[in-house]
């Protein structure tokens, strides 16, 4: 089973792009953060006639919101942070039923925080121990569990293309790095780091002064699979091509094989 996840910053926007790369790369399960539509507007009908009939949406206008597309059964939906009183699109959950064996999949579009010290990064903070939470319960309840989306969070150095330059900024800081550690403490694993990687793997760049073909990223994308998991991981890579296409999201798809 293939797994993607990829901030597609905007699905209007990028729906062609979506369609094209699941033509050339079927995975089996594909999770989408930055929606930025209402779920009315979700292009449900291009969607399936792409080979993902079971969509669980949870979208937002303008801003926010997070998909799971299956090409197999989805059951037991649940939205956002459950205990976490939130007025924003950003967490959707789904059992995928496969042969292979049943996966909880949770989906996140993680706080970004906008810088340390405001009010947006207390919210981060508040967000990320909500989801600690929650996710320690799911993990009880279905311990073939994947949790994955945009972390808004450079959990080391070797994730940043400067990590002295961008030291205690937002993505970077001591607070957001152990929030990651949290979540790797209640028994999950970087699936990206199960395997040797090229140097410089970054999954975000700035669409701002050459950041792509600079190569000035970050790997801020990622896919944590339980220890029940772990075991069955055959590989986990990031796709810089869509990032090459004419008006792309500034996010790479991020896939893991089990």
């Amino acid at each position: 089973m293939k797994i993607t996840t990829w901030n597609v910053n905007s699905l209007t926007a990028r729906l062609q792009h979506v369609l094209d790369w699941v033509a050339a790369n079927p995975v089996d399960v594909l999770c989408l953060q930055e929606l930025k539509l209402t779920d009315d507007k979700f292009p449900l009908e291009a969607i399936r006639e792409a080979g993902y009939p079971h969509c669980a949406v949870f979208g937002q206008k303008t801003y926010n919101g997070v998909a799971i597309l299956s090409r197999t059964p989805l059951r037991d939906i649940a939205k956002n942070i459950a205990g976490f009183e939130d007025e924003h699109s950003r967490v959707i959950a789904a059992t995928v039923e496969a042969p292979q064996g049943d996966l909880r999949v949770i989906n996140g579009y993680f706080v970004n925080g906008q810088a340390p010290g405001s009010e947006k990064f207390a919210y981060k903070m508040s967000w990320l121990g909500g989801l600690n939470a929650y996710v320690c319960e799911e993990l009880r309840q279905h311990p073939r569990l994947v949790l994955l989306g945009d972390f808004n969070i450079a959990p080391e150095d070797r994730d940043s293309w400067d990590p002295d330059g961008l030291r205690d900024t937002i993505h970077h800081t001591r607070e957001e790095r152990e929030h990651f550690q949290r979540l790797l403490g209640l028994g999950l694993c970087d699936s990206f780091r199960l395997f040797e990687q090229p140097e410089k793997s970054f999954s975000w760049w700035d669409y701002r002064m050459l950041g792509y073909q600079k190569n000035r990223g970050l790997r801020i994308d990622h896919i944590l699979v339980s220890e029940p998991l772990r075991a069955h991981v055959k590989g986990c890579g990031i796709d810089r091509v869509p990032r090459k296409w004419k008006q792309p999201s500034d996010h790479a798809p991020v896939t893991v094989e089990i």
